[in-house]
């Protein structure tokens, strides 16, 4: 019926334009204009029907050439003794419904492909080449999926997906084959190469390794790029080079993620002239030890995020760094030799992590330095009772982990009716505690 009913509507239409053109014709050669407006007329039927799939209510679909090309991408995937994939995906419905498909209001071309976390596994054992037929992607993540890694997938046509702006294929099995098409993708702004960390790879040697010289390669066009994520590759190597290289091809990222990347010496100065690094994620190295380590990290003022949990820090954490007025989170946590006091801290803090650490507290400090803290992880020499409790109540608290500690007693007793009232708290660990002290009842009050 929907073809039909279009066709009669096209036929119909193309029938009037050829009984009109001939009457304008016969005028028109009279004074000379020839056959203009024939083959003007004879194409507006094609003009009026080419952009738009109509149903019979005359409602837009999507592009019956994407709507294709999202089904073979389909039927490339398998989730293992599963039969069901992506049920929505039917032939003969709108694919810009489709879950994980958006489309752009206007064109109703596919902007938006969305597969993350599916589970699902390439038959072919690499990408399908429907997908690059879908050019009009802005934001492509297939994140969380088996891609494979046969000899194909490094050459696999990113190049052709030139509208890409955000690209996520962290852990995809892509092992080492990384395409270096996305070298060409110049409007991106977000890319995440990140992997899984595999610990079958790290029984057996084995990484995914990403040498100086690949990294160039991939960054050297991409100078819109804001956000890059390279955790658990492995950078070991040449780790000079591939600051100097970040500094140089990317000046304007403010997100970078390098956990678990086997770095092995101090961050080279040189990516301090990525000035507009707001977030910085560098834990699991512990080769990057150095004592005058977190002084390097004052030279970026716009700093929100820092994360250098588990790696080797020693020496004294600068008092000074907790003056940076817009850091939302700090985590030092696991760092046995890092040394510091928690002086005011910015009232602009939500995540605190100081477990496994050898911080200490020189005074009791206000609850309203705390205003907007989520998350607080403490051990040790700054679990008091006098410290703790100078908190007040921490109305935003979700999340509390505190971590050997022998307090006893009415200590014992007094710290667990302060972590009592706050009932907003959505997880609670206390590990290696001595609490000779009885359970107040407003622990059991919790909705964890």
């Amino acid at each position: 019926m929907f073809v039909s009913r279009r066709y009669r509507s096209t036929s119909s239409l193309l029938i009037y334009s050829i009984l009109l053109s001939s009457i304008v014709f016969r005028h028109m050669a009279s004074i000379g204009l020839g056959l203009l407006p024939l083959l003007f007329l004879l194409h507006l039927p094609t003009i009026a029907t080419s952009r738009a799939h109509l149903d019979s209510n005359n409602t837009v679909w999507c592009h019956p050439d994407q709507a294709r090309a999202l089904l073979q991408l389909k039927e490339s995937f398998y989730w293992g003794n599963s039969t069901i994939i992506l049920p929505t995906w039917q032939d003969g419905t709108d694919c810009c419904t489709w879950e994980g498909v958006g489309c752009d209001a206007s064109s109703h071309l596919v902007t938006v492909l969305d597969l993350s976390g599916r589970g699902m596994y390439s038959v072919s054992d690499g990408f399908e080449p429907a997908l690059f037929s879908l050019t009009s992607l802005q934001r492509l993540d297939l994140s969380m999926n088996s891609l494979g890694t046969s000899s194909t997938t490094k050459d696999a046509e990113f190049d052709r997906l030139t509208s890409l702006t955000h690209l996520n294929l962290s852990n995809s099995g892509l092992d080492r084959q990384i395409p270096m098409g996305i070298s060409k993708l110049i409007n991106l702004v977000s890319l995440d190469l990140s992997d899984r960390y595999d610990w079958m790879n790290f029984i057996s040697g084995s990484s995914n390794y990403l040498q100086e010289s690949r990294l160039m390669s991939l960054v050297a066009n991409l100078s819109n790029l804001k956000e890059l994520y390279l955790d658990n590759m492995d950078m070991s190597t040449d780790v000079d080079e591939w600051c100097k290289t970040l500094a140089q091809s990317v000046p304007r990222l403010q997100v970078l993620s390098l956990e678990g990347c086997s770095l092995n010496t101090p961050i080279h100065h040189s990516l301090l002239r990525l000035h507009s690094l707001t977030v910085i994620n560098l834990q699991s190295n512990p080769g990057i030890a150095v004592n005058i380590f977190p002084d390097f990290f004052m030279g970026f003022a716009n700093l929100t995020v820092l994360r250098l949990s588990d790696n080797n820090l020693e020496g004294w954490f600068p008092d000074r760094f907790f003056q940076l007025k817009n850091l939302r989170i700090l985590d030092l946590s696991f760092n046995m030799n890092l040394l510091g006091h928690l002086p005011k801290v910015p009232t602009s803090l939500e995540t605190l992590r100081l477990e496994g650490t050898s911080f200490s507290y020189a005074k009791p400090i206000s609850s309203s330095n705390f205003n907007m803290l989520k998350e607080l992880g403490l051990e040790g020499k700054l679990i008091s009772k006098d410290f703790l409790t100078s908190f007040g109540l921490i109305g935003s608290l979700c999340h509390l982990e505190l971590h050997n500690s022998e307090l006893l007693g009415d200590s014992g007793s007094n710290l667990l009716s302060w972590i009592g009232d706050h009932k907003n708290l959505t997880s609670l660990i206390l590990s290696e505690f001595d609490f000779s002290s009885t359970m107040p009842s407003s622990i059991g009050n919790f909705r964890i």
